[in-house]
């Protein structure tokens, strides 16, 4: 066969999490691998009862084609009730559904990056954002980040000297994959640098919900008077992933520019589930549901630092997220996950390698481990196997 593809699938890879979730679908394999929500938290029997009813009194509406921007009743309940969490005051023509977060990155960059355009990013940052970029060609400018996230005079350096940047992207809460969170003082200065140099922020957060210690903190967007911040967020890791749903939240007229893109893309988001979803919200305490899986995962992340404090060598560094589904550990610089990973394997645990997290590549000696989806005696066990595994390096 001698098809000539175009030139940008030279740049689209296979994301490295998803090709490793196929080697941990045994189910004798103690993966911290993914970024799953705990499938038991799903709720399944509400989500049943919702389904019959929506079936029953909207169906023809249910399996319909619907509009770009999304079901209104829906847009009006996140502009409520969910921005308001994040501190941000907007009504539902900031809000246009999307096939959950991640189709969110692909527009952005689509809609703001050209070929060798620059994009500004913490470092590391989340794999998929860098695959959903990559399509577009641009050039990747790292930020180093310190315990507090992204170095704000590094960005500001970066602004300074850098042509052709076209978008900032950071996750500020519990960051995937450092389990980071980002102090208020610098979100605000980045929706003031934002303005000073003309160019968007991506805000994504998909974990700002998932607080273990402390209170929600205001949102980039929250600092943000002028339109410079782009918001995105989903309902994957508060309600279920399965129905494909997020959000873009912005000014109006760019809001426009994402109905676009989106109308040449899918037409729109599913109907059913953002009519089921809709239900869900109206006739159901959203904040008690998190707190519900807030609670599991808090206690799921303590057991996998106990572990860790117990069972790794003393000279691993990792962080303590006060949030999220993450925890990152750096290993000496000499020492390759990927090499790690080939052997954790075979004593049926699984993490995710470092490698990928960053841009511009390098910084080996990195892993992500999650621990929202494996149960509490699971997640020691596979700590404990992973730790002996690296005393051989120690």
């Amino acid at each position: 066969m001698n098809i000539q593809f175009s030139d940008r699938t030279g740049a689209i890879k296979a994301s490295e999490i998803r090709e490793l979730l196929k080697l941990t679908e045994r189910p004798e394999v103690i993966s911290f691998a993914g970024g799953l929500p705990a499938p038991e938290l799903f709720p399944k029997e509400e989500i049943a009862r919702i389904s019959k009813k929506v079936f029953q009194e909207e169906g023809d509406i249910a399996l319909q084609y619907s509009s770009t921007d999304g079901y209104t009743p829906l847009r009006k309940k996140i502009a409520g009730d969910i921005m308001s969490q994040a501190n941000v005051n907007v009504t539902e023509d900031n809000i246009m559904m999307i096939n959950g977060s991640q189709q969110g990155l692909e527009f952005s960059a689509k809609l703001f990056v050209n070929e060798g355009d620059v994009i500004l990013c913490e470092s590391p940052s989340y794999l998929g954002a860098i695959n959903a970029f990559m399509v577009y060609r641009p050039n990747f400018v790292e930020i180093p980040t310190d315990d507090d996230g992204m170095i704000i005079e590094e960005l500001e350096k970066a602004l300074k000297t850098t042509d052709k940047v076209k978008m900032i992207y950071t996750i500020p809460d519990f960051q995937n994959p450092s389990g980071k969170t980002m102090p208020v003082s610098r979100r605000k200065r980045i929706a003031e640098l934002a303005k000073e140099y003309n160019v968007p922020v991506i805000e994504d957060s998909p974990y700002g919900d998932l607080i273990f210690e402390g209170k929600r903190l205001p949102s980039i967007m929250s600092f943000d008077k002028d339109g410079y911040v782009i918001y995105l967020g989903t309902f994957s890791k508060i309600f279920c992933p399965g129905f494909r749903l997020g959000w873009v939240c912005a000014k109006p007229e760019i809001i426009r520019k994402y109905i676009l893109i989106k109308q040449g893309a899918d037409l729109q988001s599913s109907t059913v589930s953002q009519l089921i979803t809709y239900r869900f919200l109206e006739e159901n305490d959203i904040q008690k549901h998190i707190e519900k899986i807030v609670s599991v995962y808090r206690k799921r992340r303590d057991v996998m630092l106990k572990s860790i404090e117990t069972y790794f060598p003393k000279e691993v560094k990792y962080t303590r997220p006060k949030g999220g589904l993450f925890a990152w550990v750096e290993l000496k610089e000499n020492l390759n996950a990927r090499d790690i990973f080939k052997e954790a394997i075979e004593q049926n645990v699984a993490f995710v390698p470092g490698g990928s997290f960053f841009p511009n590549g390098g910084h080996e000696n990195y892993f992500r481990l999650n621990y929202s989806t494996m149960p509490e005696d699971k997640i020691e066990e596979g700590i404990k196997r992973l730790g002996n595994l690296l005393k051989k390096y120690y």
